[in-house]
């Protein structure tokens, strides 16, 4: 079935001596606060137009340092979450370099209660306080309205407090039909009824004999060489195929300094390229797989942290050169057409079937996770999508390039479809705008542990899931 596919090119990095990195990261701090705070003061004004305590009527205030005590007012500024636990990179570099690192905590939050909520601006910063705190959830970087007074030691007690919600969402097929007219073409066309997405991630090819066998089956599937006519019928109704990220396990570690110190003991001594220290198998067999499902359904590979490819966001697309079979699906380097095999960013936004998708394989909700309490990774999900950030604790805590000019991950248009792979179960929920804009959220669990696969319907956004198991039945639809 065919598939109508438009992807932005909205997380590339310039290329060659353009892209450095000199700048210092506080200019992205502002560029995100000057980008969302005429959307937030928006919310803010219409919801508190008329509120008042007693006789005193909420007043705006333009700057952090502008807020009287005791006088009631509103002010826009940057979240910023002062925790004890949190890495602090000017620590890091203050200590020796060759301190074994500690392991990555699961959580960044105190449980004594030390952990301090600020807001900050081009002025000065301000402590926050107040029980409405308790029920709200905040990370640095994300961008708020806060109504409330100064009390006598200085700190802002808020009593209400507002984000930007949810941007305007095109309506579908908006931005394939306007390409259309610039190109000359007729502004509408007949549609087809569009096919089934299959969502996918962290496949984790290791290159052990023992991870083929569900990897098999989903190929199986995909290619509509399962036995049950059911399931192939099912597998015909799929146009399209997005693997958020992790396709490959985490390859080997650094050695350190101790280890390194022991071979140089032991008398081995190794210059230049070390063909020893490379296992080409994992590739090798993702290539292969992609090949053998590129010749009937186009793919879409976005990295994840554990892809060849740079750490910090936004990742650009894995090379092709680890392709060698699937590359030739690709387009050539001088084409902006994408082929029918699409390696991304991450994260990415793509217009598949008329709908936009945003996806991410994962890293910004697993920092959001460390910040507050909770298990709730679908409402970190939803509460991105109202921040309109795509990685809002980035760069504190999650590393990026030092964007200058404006902040790419402010998100400008709400997408219809959202997805983040990577992560420890299945869920999806639909969440709407006070526009009405609505956009399906889709978790995505790591495949090589759950063996499930989630389908979903170009035309209802419904999600289907088809799950694989080694053990007992081949393949069972959910």
């Amino acid at each position: 079935m065919p598939s109508a596919y438009n992807p932005k090119d909205s997380y590339s990095l310039p290329k060659g001596e353009r892209k450095h990195y000199q700048q210092q990261y506080a200019d992205m701090y502002f560029a995100r606060l000057a980008q969302l705070k005429p959307a937030v003061e928006s919310v803010a004004s219409e919801a508190w137009a008329d509120f008042s305590i007693g006789k005193d009527k909420v007043q705006r205030v333009d700057r952090v340092l502008d807020v009287r005590q005791g006088e009631l007012c509103w002010v826009v500024g940057t979240a910023f979450m002062e925790m004890p636990l949190k890495p602090n990179i000017l620590d890091d570099i203050s200590k020796d370099h060759w301190i074994a690192a500690p392991p990555p905590r699961e959580k960044f939050t105190s449980p004594d209660g030390v952990d301090q909520v600020m807001l900050e601006d081009e002025s000065g910063r301000l402590r926050l306080t107040g029980e409405y705190l308790k029920d709200c959830l905040l990370v640095t970087g994300c961008i708020v309205a806060v109504m409330g007074t100064e009390n006598a030691n200085g700190d802002f007690e808020i009593i209400d407090m507002k984000v930007p919600d949810l941007p305007r969402q095109p309506e579908r097929w908006a931005r394939d039909e306007g390409d259309n007219a610039v190109k000359g073409k007729a502004q509408k066309q007949k549609r087809e009824k569009s096919g089934k997405i299959a969502l996918l991630s962290g496949l984790g090819f290791s290159g052990d004999a023992g991870d083929l066998l569900i990897l098999d089956l989903l190929m199986e599937f995909l290619l509509g060489e399962s036995a049950s006519p059911a399931l192939q019928e099912q597998a015909a109704q799929v146009s399209r195929i997005v693997i958020a990220g992790n396709s490959l396990s985490h390859g080997n570690p650094i050695p350190s300094r101790d280890d390194a110190a022991a071979r140089q003991k032991s008398g081995i001594r190794k210059y230049g390229y070390d063909s020893g220290a490379y296992n080409a198998a994992p590739t090798d067999r993702l290539d292969a797989f992609l090949s053998a499902l590129l010749q009937s359904i186009p793919i879409t590979m976005i990295p994840g942290d554990q892809d060849p490819t740079q750490t910090s966001l936004p990742q650009q697309p894995i090379h092709p050169a680890l392709f060698p079979s699937s590359r030739a699906y690709m387009s050539a380097p001088d084409d902006l057409t994408p082929g029918w095999f699409h390696s991304t960013t991450n994260p990415a936004e793509i217009d598949i079937d008329g709908n936009r998708f945003q996806i991410t394989g994962g890293q910004p909700v697993d920092d959001i996770y460390k910040y507050v309490e909770g298990e709730a990774r679908l409402e970190m999900m939803e509460a991105m999508m109202r921040w309109r950030l795509m990685a809002p604790t980035a760069p504190d805590t999650l590393w990026c390039y030092p964007f200058q000019d404006g902040d790419q991950f402010v998100l400008k248009e709400c997408p219809h479809v959202f997805v983040v792979g990577n992560q420890p179960r299945l869920e999806s929920t639909v969440i709407e705008g006070h526009l009405g804009q609505k956009c399906r959220m889709v978790m995505l669990p790591k495949f090589r542990d759950t063996g499930e696969l989630v389908l979903l319907d170009s035309e209802t956004l419904e999600i289907e899931v088809v799950k694989f198991a080694v053990h007992g039945n081949d393949a069972g639809g959910g």
